[in-house]
């Protein structure tokens, strides 16, 4: 395997993917072109620990798109994105919807303005800061966290950028009874929906609060 060239099984895995989910099979090229760019990318700066392209078909753009049929249009922020996770999947998915990608570590933000650039996401951007430093409140109709902290804890950091009625689209795996249970006032549950991601052993959930007033 090259710079550029991805195990031929990968294609395969996420052309399955895509159709399983009921997907468009047109974003394939797009989704393999950020996928090519993160491989590379990866073996020099980190930026996540599966190094596996198979297994990040599975664990990142399947899992990411899991959660496509609840956003489509607005704005959204994805805080703590890493490099670019669920963000830029779903941009590429939904052109309609404007997505800023908040994330502090510098690597992961220089990679993901890369890849906006070679993608050619007029739809995103990357905002280079902690969630809970960005300076945009009631900005956005939805938040979304896929790998970052409870409930509580996302909202403490970046429920500001919320507007009011908006909606944070949380990933969890198990259902987060507790982590529901300690959301704080003004915050609301709407539905907690169980996911199905092709490939991925386990449970995983989408937890929709919504800001009240």
């Amino acid at each position: 395997m090259n710079d550029t060239t991805l195990p031929r099984e990968v294609a395969s895995d996420l052309d399955h993917g895509l159709k399983a989910m009921d997907l468009d099979a047109a974003l394939a090229k797009p989704l393999l072109a950020y996928l090519t760019l993160l491989v590379r990318w990866n073996r020099t700066y980190n930026l996540t620990a599966i190094r596996d392209p198979r297994e990040m078909v599975t664990r990142h753009l399947l899992d990411s798109l899991a959660m496509a049929a609840h956003v489509s249009s607005g704005s959204l922020a994805d805080l703590g994105t890493g490099p670019g996770l669920p963000g830029i999947p779903l941009a590429i998915t939904h052109p309609q919807l404007q997505v800023t990608l908040v994330e502090s570590n510098g690597k992961k933000a220089r990679f993901m303005r890369e890849a906006v650039r070679q993608l050619g996401l007029g739809n995103a951007r990357v905002a280079e800061s902690r969630a809970e430093a960005l300076d945009e409140p009631g900005a956005y109709d939805n938040l979304t966290a896929r790998a970052m902290d409870t409930l509580a804890g996302i909202i403490e950091v970046g429920g500001h950028l919320l507007r009011p009625g908006g909606q944070l689209l949380a990933m969890k795996g198990v259902y987060p009874h507790e982590e529901i249970a300690q959301l704080p006032a003004g915050w609301q549950v709407q539905e907690v929906r169980p996911l199905q991601v092709p490939g991925l052993v386990g449970d995983r959930h989408l937890v929709v609060v919504e800001r009240k007033g």
